[in-house]
Parts: structure tokens; sequence; C-alpha cells
């Protein structure tokens, strides 16, 4: 008998899908010719099959007790002080994780509210990590002051609220990390800063929240591995808020169980298709060269060297050139993310948060080999990083192909997917398995018709939104579970728990989930896609040397 039902599980509870059409269709032929009687004895064994195919699916795929859990802060009462490095878009929903939001953020969001947005709810609720505020640094002084504005707003209210002491803003990162009221920095600079940035904080003795990609350049990914290492009282966090997802833990031991079979390959991509979503963001209306420092954006001589004989150490410096630096350019300065000369691309900003959800599910490490293709097709503005994508990864050691595909100007959705030889499962904010038509881990249950290849067999919905995105970008996180993660029902927001994790490991002495160690693999294979693209050719990792080479 073939089994038409979808099983699903929600926040631990299983519970029937609706039928396919098909299904439905044949039902109700073979009701036509059934009597009053008859047809409710039918309701009754298709109800027995439905449950006995439910118990199929949670005896196969339920995790037995929770797969993610919402730990509680250390009751050590001490205040940790935390200095800001980058008020941009991404400083701004670091300093919500952590708490903190201008009035007129509250604001809006109060409005949202009233049509059903429960982010501001979320925001309210969102537990006190019991930190302070006490420096910020942004070289754009809107940007800064807005960080101040946000540091003293402790109460996360409105424009009429109570707020308390501003933090200090120093016109200098460097000013910022010799704060003696400075315990941590977050980090939240563009990418060419990265790995500067974190060196300098750890030397100065401060734990490190650095958002991805971790690096810039392959040198200082060694450089910044070794310092870590060396400073092992540092608390080191990468921004992969990825590892918080429910979801992906779930998936995580749906594998370590061999419940998919032998995994041979991984597809997972990025399509966007606004402007936002392709780094044309827009630029401020109140910029200009007066409040924005624009020596120290580009770097110090002595840096820009350092990089320039980098990129002619590999045979690069047609991508970028001493031309292009110098020069002030509001262009430049809100969309970095276009030019080599500040950005790492798709690779660091997009395929990192591909591969290290996968790395997080299969425990990958770096891949043996690195080919990519791609182009700036679509937006001729004058960008050097491509908007067009295509790395293909191969890790020889566990016979596994990682592929990934990336386009800017196309938002038709796709799923992360692992192809495994008994099934498939695609992972992003929920997670279903299709068992697949040649399966022998499944074939008994296939033929009595328990299960029905090439269908969702089973189906994790650790949680439900309700809120509506505008954007292709918003779209494309959500989807992928980079907003929100439902922990025993409840909605957090990932930012918020990722950093959580960072402040309890900083009180408890512990290590977090996207430490050192995974950051160097995130950072190598970023840099490997990206050299494989540059320059043309495949990028080999010599795992005994742990070095890129060209063959």
């Amino acid at each position: 008998m073939n089994n038409n039902k979808n099983n699903i599980e929600q926040e631990g509870v299983d519970e029937p899908m609706k039928e396919v059409s098909q299904g439905r269709r044949d039902t109700l032929k073979a009701l036509v010719a059934v009597p009053v009687l008859g047809a409710m004895a039918y309701g009754v064994y298709q109800k027995k099959k439905k449950e006995l195919n439910n118990r199929d699916a949670a005896e196969m795929f339920r995790i037995q007790g929770k797969t993610a859990t919402y730990s509680p802060t250390s009751t050590d009462a001490t205040i940790i002080r935390i200095g800001i490095i980058g008020h941009g878009i991404r400083g701004t929903q670091l300093m919500q994780g952590l708490g903190f939001a201008t009035p007129e953020y509250v604001e809006t969001q109060k409005e949202l509210a009233k049509s059903g947005n429960t982010r501001y709810q979320d925001f309210l609720e969102q537990e006190d990590l019991r930190v302070q505020i006490t420096a910020v640094c942004d070289i754009f002084d809107p940007y800064a002051e807005d960080a101040i504005r946000a540091g003293s707003n402790i109460y996360r209210e409105g424009l009429n609220g109570t707020y308390g002491p501003q933090p200090k803003r120093y016109p200098h990162y460097k000013e910022l990390l010799a704060a003696s009221d400075v315990d941590a920095v977050v980090i939240a600079s563009p990418d060419h800063w990265h790995g500067t940035m974190a060196m300098d904080a750890v030397k100065a003795g401060k734990h490190v929240y650095l958002e991805k990609p971790m690096t810039w350049t392959v040198p200082e990914t060694y450089m910044l591995r070794e310092l870590v290492k060396q400073n092992p009282q540092i608390v080191f966090q990468l921004g992969h808020q990825n590892r918080q997802i429910e979801a992906y833990e779930r998936a995580r031991q749906i594998v370590e169980k061999n419940l998919l079979g032998k995994i041979t390959l991984i597809e997972t991509g990025t399509n966007r298709n606004d402007p936002n979503g392709a780094w044309v963001y827009p630029i401020h209306k109140d910029a200009n060269p007066k409040n924005i420092d624009w020596k120290q954006f580009e770097g110090d001589p002595e840096r820009i060297k350092e990089y320039m004989d980098y990129m002619t150490s590999v045979g690069l410096m047609k991508y970028i050139g001493p031309e292009s630096r110098d020069k002030f350019s509001l262009e430049r300065f809100f969309r970095w993310r276009c030019w080599w000369d500040y950005s790492t691309g798709l690779s660091g900003d997009l395929l990192t948060h591909e591969y290290d959800a996968m790395n997080q599910i299969l425990n990958l490490g770096i891949p043996s080999s690195a080919s990519s293709s791609g182009g700036v097709y679509y937006f001729k503005d004058g960008r050097t990083v491509p908007d067009v994508l295509q790395t293909v990864f191969e890790f020889k050691d566990k016979e596994m192909t990682m592929f990934y595909s990336a386009t800017l100007a196309n938002q038709f959705k796709r799923s992360r997917k692992i192809m495994g030889q008994d099934a498939t499962m695609e992972v992003g904010n929920t997670l279903t398995v299709i068992i697949d038509p040649q399966t022998q881990q499944y074939r008994q249950k296939v033929e009595q018709g328990v299960i029905k290849p090439g269908e969702p067999f089973y189906t994790y919905i650790p949680g439900k939104s309700v809120d509506a995105v505008s954007t292709a970008t918003e779209r494309y996180f959500a989807e992928r579970g980079l907003l929100y993660s439902y922990i025993g029902g409840k909605r957090f927001n990932t930012t918020f728990l990722h950093l959580k994790e960072w402040i309890n490991c900083i009180r408890n002495g512990m290590q977090p989930s996207c430490g050192i160690d995974q950051g160097f693999e995130e950072a190598i294979t970023a840099h490997m896609g990206t050299r494989a693209y540059l320059e043309g050719r495949t990028m080999y990792w010599d795992k005994d040397k742990e070095e890129i080479t060209r063959e």
C-alpha cells in the first residue's frame, strides 16, 4: 500500500500534513462506491495507517531529548564592559543583539507591532545579558552618534525614554582598545580590517567577537590563529550565528546516526535580486569628507603596502592598485563590499555562511581543493568582485563534494541539500528528509508502502514566524534561519543567542562554538575559493604543511 502522507514534526509533536492532491483524488474515488458506514470504516482505517506511518518517521528521525537548549546566563553578577568597533548595518544589529538600540529604532518597531509584527515584543523580552556599552568607535560621525544613543538606551525605550550614561566615543579603534573600562570588543568593521583589529584586540587583552569573514588575506589568517592560541584566556567568537539554529543541530544528529546513508554531494547557494542584496547600499544623505575619517578607512601606508606586497606575491595586482585608493569616495565608503580593495566578495560575505552551516552539520574541515568561475555579469557599476560565482570544493578524505552557486540577479528559491545514498536532507529554517527511490537502508519500508520515495517523509519545523519580510536579502537570511531560531517553541534572535554564548563563555572561562579553530577553517576555505576565482586555476590544500598551493 502506498502512503500519500507526509510526516511533520513541529515543536516536538508529530502531526500529519495534508494529503497530496493525487492521494485526495484516489480517496474520493474510493468513497464514491462505499456506503456510509463503509466510508466511516475507511476513514478509521486511513487514520490508523497514518498513525503507523507517523510512528515510523518518528522512530527513524526523531532525536531523543532536546536538540538545542536555551542556556541560562551565569549567576555571576559581574557586568561585562563592551566596546563597539563599527556601527554600520551589521554593527547596529549586533548592538540590538546585546540589547541596545536607538530610540528611533524602538519607535519604528512599535509602529510595525500595530500590524502584527512581533519583533518589538521579541526585543523587549530579550534577556538582559548584564553588559554595559562603555566605548564606541566609528569613523563616520552619524554612525558613532547613533552608537552612543543606542548604548545609553539601557531600558530599550523610545524617544521619550529615560537613558543611562553615554558610552565614550573614541576617534581611533586603537584608543578604544587601550581603554581600561573595556573588557571585550565587538568588531563589525569592513572586511579589510577584520584580522588586523582582532589581532590588536587580543594584544590589548580584550575578548573578541568578530564578524565574519575572519580575515581579509591568507597571511593574517595564520597570524590571528597563532595569537589567539597564545592567549587562551581570551574568548574569541566568530560571528556565524547559524551555530545557534536548532534545526542545524538536529541535522547534525541525523547525519551522525547515518540516516541519510553515505553522503557524497552537498549543494548550496545564494540567490538575491535587489540592490541591497548586491551591496548597493544607500549613501547617507549627510555624508561628506568632513564627517568621515577616510584615512583611517583606507589604513596607514605601512598596512596598505603589506597588502599590495601580498597581492603582488600571488600575481593579483591586476585586480587592485594604488590608483584605486586614497581618493575619497562615498560610493566606496558605503558600498565597500563591491571592491577587492576592502572586500572578500561573495566567498567571504555569503559563501562563508553556507560553508559554516555545512561544517557545523558535517564536520567538513578544510577542503582538499577548490575551483571557481563567474564574473561581473549584471551589476556594471564599476565593481571588481563578481555578482555570479560558482565554487566546487572537494573533500577527498571524506569522498564528498560541496557545490556553491550564487547570483545577485535572481532570487529563485534554492535550498541547502545534503545528498546521501538513502536520502536527501534540505536544511534551512526548517528541515526536510526525502527518501531516495534507490535506497537500500529503507528498501523494506518502501516496498511495504510505509515510505513513498521522492516525497517529503520527515519534516521538522522548530517554529513559525508571522513577520513579513520586505526584501530578497531578508528573505534569503530568513529562509536559512539566520534571523531567528526556535527553542522549546519560543523564538529567539540568533545574533542574540550567539552573543549570549560568547558572554557566557567569558564569565565561565569556556570556549564558544565558533572559536578560532572553526574560524581558521572558514577563512582558509573562503580564501581558497577566492584565489581559485582570481587566479583561474584550482587551488589545493596541503594538509601536512597547512598551506594553500597551486598543484
